[in-house]
């Protein structure tokens, strides 16, 4: 069953309504393409969609092509009030490894891949959220300012089950002094923030010298967070952040850097530990190995690999993908990173190449696939600049042909066919791209010119 939808109250009404009726949860992320619609609803096989009122027209053009789409609801409607006040089937009773979520996160190849997590992957987050992340008491509050479709959705099942407010926002999305205005009226509020979303928390908490007594925890993933906006975070809104890393595969599980971390300052690897993502959560382990698979001694850097019970069962209709991923029982993350002494985990590099903006994943792969489709790209190459309101923004270098390309083609190119928020910000036209002696782009001299020389954005 597909939600695509922004936050609100029905998310969590249809949540939890199509695990009672023992179906599989399609949460697909309100800001892709239309196209990306397209293909996720068709790959799914997804047969039932429902969908905020602004996103009707859009998802119904995308499920136009889908033979497996049987019903699209839009929310509220009178079909929606008609499903809402229908009297409750038999609550269906659903084994452990049964399918209850399909992820579906950004693929290097342009196209998406569906992890597929059982209910007994969504229990083991949940349990390790009070064992590693934080403890939730009755009466406490958990405020959606990020999508529900990803972390904070996610983060949804432990407070539900310690008996928690869900708090949406009027906006239904992020703003900085709307959040904080929320995480001020609810005592024991909690919240899941991509870094650039706290690091506006902080700029609007110092702004306003607003109280924070009721803010509780802070969880922040899906990015690097720089030192400077740590320190400044906990100046100001105090020692209440956690840090997780996780992936679709293995969703905010893979490590954590607790409360207690954030506050040891005396500690002599304070700024050490600060720079990591944490330790292993509980029902987790964590190697870092060659690309061999020979696991690595503390301070060496490899590829991060994990292995437990909030893995993923494996990708949805694709076996060969999940062969690979995982590959002699541990999840190859493909995070080059590495471990120290204590076990605590530092990321070298996110998914290699990967570009993180405002805490959404883009593979450069799937810009670059789009921009060759203008005849007068020769070769493209897409890094991440350093952005502090962002944390990265996509930046394109462009080798054109004889006839190149203007700005404004690139950018109508490229709402033509993903989401806005993956298209670069700017355009680099150079001559030539830096290549080794095989032919290959040294994406590392790229990155390497955007520090020499800052972007300024289109």
């Amino acid at each position: 069953m597909g939600l695509v939808m922004h936050n609100g109250p029905s998310y969590t009404e249809l949540l939890f309504g199509c695990w009672h009726a023992g179906l599989t949860a399609l949460p697909i992320n309100a800001k892709l393409h239309s196209r990306e619609f397209s293909y996720i609803l068709e790959h799914s096989d997804c047969r039932a969609c429902f969908v905020s009122k602004t996103l009707e027209s859009a998802v119904t053009t995308a499920a136009a092509t889908c033979e497996n789409m049987v019903e699209i609801i839009t929310c509220p409607s009178k079909a929606y009030d008609r499903v809402l006040n229908t009297n409750p089937d038999t609550l269906v009773n659903t084994e452990p490894n049964s399918s209850a979520w399909l992820f579906y996160t950004s693929g290097t190849t342009g196209r998406p891949k569906g992890a597929l997590l059982s209910h007994h992957n969504l229990m083991t987050m949940a349990l390790c959220y009070f064992a590693d992340v934080d403890r939730i008491d009755p009466g406490d509050a958990l405020v959606h300012a990020a999508p529900m479709s990803h972390g904070s959705g996610i983060y949804l099942i432990p407070h539900v089950m310690a008996g928690a407010m869900q708090v949406i926002p009027e906006s239904h999305g992020f703003n900085a002094d709307e959040a904080l205005r929320l995480l001020a009226r609810y005592p024991g509020s909690a919240m899941f923030a991509a870094p650039t979303m706290v690091r506006r928390l902080t700029d609007a908490s110092a702004a306003d010298e607003l109280d924070t007594r009721c803010l509780k925890t802070i969880v922040y993933g899906g990015g690097p967070m720089y030192l400077a906006d740590l320190d400044d975070a906990h100046r100001v809104l105090g020692y209440k952040l956690v840090q997780v890393y996780g992936q679709g595969e293995s969703p905010m599980t893979i490590t954590a850097l607790s409360k207690w971390h954030h506050r040891n300052t005396d500690h002599p690897a304070y700024r050490q530990r600060l720079a990591s993502v944490g330790i292993a959560q509980s029902a987790m382990t964590v190697r870092v190995a060659t690309a061999d698979g020979d696991y690595l001694p503390a301070g060496e850097v490899g590829e991060v690999l994990t292995c437990g019970d909030a893995v993923m069962q494996g990708y949805w209709r694709d076996p060969d993908t999940t062969q690979r991923t995982l590959a002699g029982g541990w999840l190859h993350t493909g995070d080059l990173g590495s471990l120290d002494n204590d076990g605590f985990l530092t990321l070298s590099d996110r998914a290699k190449d990967m570009i993180i903006s405002g805490g959404s994943n883009i593979y450069p792969r799937e810009v670059e696939e789009v921009l060759l489709n203008h005849p007068g790209i020769a070769e493209v190459s897409v890094v991440g600049a350093h952005d502090p309101e962002w944390g990265e923004r996509v930046t394109a270098f462009v080798v054109g042909t004889g006839n190149p390309p203007s700005v404004e083609e690139l950018d109508a190119l490229c709402l033509n066919h993903i989401a806005r928020f993956k298209r670069p910000r700017e355009y680099r036209f150079v001559d030539a791209l830096p290549k080794n002696n095989y032919g290959k782009v040294l994406k590392t001299v790229l990155r390497e010119q955007l520090e020499q020389a800052p972007t300024t954005g289109v």
